[in-house]
């Protein structure tokens, strides 16, 4: 349970990082959503791969 309340609050932490580099960068901002799920999928495949070792 620690472990996936970690990844939310990661989730979260990395996609308020991206949005406001995005706005500091004058980048086009993705939405929190796209942000969240890229980080969950890449995470649980890291995790994956560190479970196949």
């Amino acid at each position: 349970m620690e472990g996936i309340l970690a990844l939310v609050v990661t989730a979260l932490l990395v996609s308020f990082a991206i949005r406001w580099a995005a706005v500091k960068m004058r980048l086009p901002m993705p939405t929190r959503v796209a942000v969240i799920t890229v980080f969950v999928l890449v995470a649980l495949t890291m995790f994956g791969n560190q479970l196949a070792d």
